[in-house]
C-alpha cells in the first residue's frame, strides 16, 4: 500500500475536536459550545441524545443552560428545540402545521394517519408493555390480527419485546424511540394522565384482561388524549 493510500484509509479517525476552548474568553466558549449544539441538533434525522452532544462541548459545559439559552433565541422563529425520545430535536411549531400541509400536501406528513383500531391497539401497547397479541385479543374481545400489528411495526411505533412466559413463548410487543419521538414525548411516563390513572386502577393490565372495569370507556379516553398529544 502506497504512503498516499495510507493517509487516505477510511478507518482513519478524525482529529481531535477542542471541546474545552480554554484560549477563548467565556462569553465566546459559550457561544462556540451553543454553535455546536445547535448544529449537531440541527444535522440528525432523530432526537440527539445528552451522550452525543457532549462529544462536541466541554466538561464544564451545562447542556441544560446550552439548550436553555438556544430555545431563547429561537423564540421568535417558526421552529422550536423540543425534547422528545429522551434527546433534543429541532421541530416546527405546530401553529404551522396548516401553512406545511398547504404548501407540501401529504407529501410532507412522515406520518400515515392511523385508523381507530390501530390508535386503539398502539394506546394498549403503550400503557400495558410488553403485552402479547394474545392478550390485545382478550382486552378487544376480538382478535387483533397480524396484518393490524404489521401496520404499527411498518411505521416503527412498535417492536418486538421479550418472550412471554407463558406457554408457547409468545412474542410480546413494546413501543419504539420513534413512537415516544411523533407523540412528542421524552418518556413513556409522559403518556396522559398516566399516574392519575393508574392510582384510580384503570391502567390494571390483569383487571382488564379479566374484565374487571368498563374497558370502552377507558379506551375512548385514553386514545382522545393520545390523538390530542400526536
Amino acid at each position: 500500500m502506497s504512503e498516499a493510500s495510507a493517509r487516505h484509509k477510511p478507518n482513519d479517525q478524525p482529529a481531535l475536536l477542542d471541546t474545552e476552548l480554554d484560549h477563548l474568553p467565556p462569553e465566546l466558549r459559550w457561544r462556540e459550545w451553543m454553535g455546536r449544539v445547535e448544529a449537531v441538533i440541527f444535522a440528525a434525522n432523530e432526537p440527539v441524545t445528552r451522550s452525543v452532544l457532549a462529544r462536541v462541548v466541554g466538561k464544564n459545559c451545562n447542556l441544560e443552560l446550552i439548550i436553555d439559552d438556544i430555545r431563547a433565541e429561537l423564540a421568535g422563529r417558526p421552529y422550536e428545540l423540543v425534547s422528545v425520545a429522551g434527546g433534543w430535536q429541532h421541530r416546527t411549531k405546530k401553529a404551522f402545521g396548516d401553512v406545511i400541509r398547504s404548501a407540501f400536501g401529504s407529501a410532507g406528513q412522515e406520518r400515515k394517519e392511523l385508523s381507530q383500531a390501530e390508535a386503539l391497539v398502539l394506546m394498549c401497547i403503550a400503557y400495558f408493555q410488553p403485552i402479547t397479541r394474545g392478550e390485545l385479543s382478550s382486552f378487544f374481545g376480538k382478535e387483533v390480527s397480524r396484518d393490524l400489528i404489521g401496520v404499527l411495526r411498518g411505521q416503527d411505533l412498535i417492536a418486538s419485546g421479550p418472550r412471554s412466559p407463558q406457554p408457547g413463548a409468545p412474542y410480546t410487543y413494546v413501543t419504539t424511540k420513534n413512537f415516544l419521538s411523533q407523540f412528542g414525548l421524552e418518556t413513556l411516563r409522559q403518556l396522559p394522565d398516566f399516574e392519575a390513572l393508574e392510582d384510580a386502577g384503570l391502567l390494571s393490565k390483569e383487571k382488564l384482561l379479566a374484565g374487571d372495569i368498563p374497558t370502552g370507556l377507558a379506551a375512548d379516553h385514553l386514545e382522545d388524549e393520545l390523538q390530542s398529544n400526536a
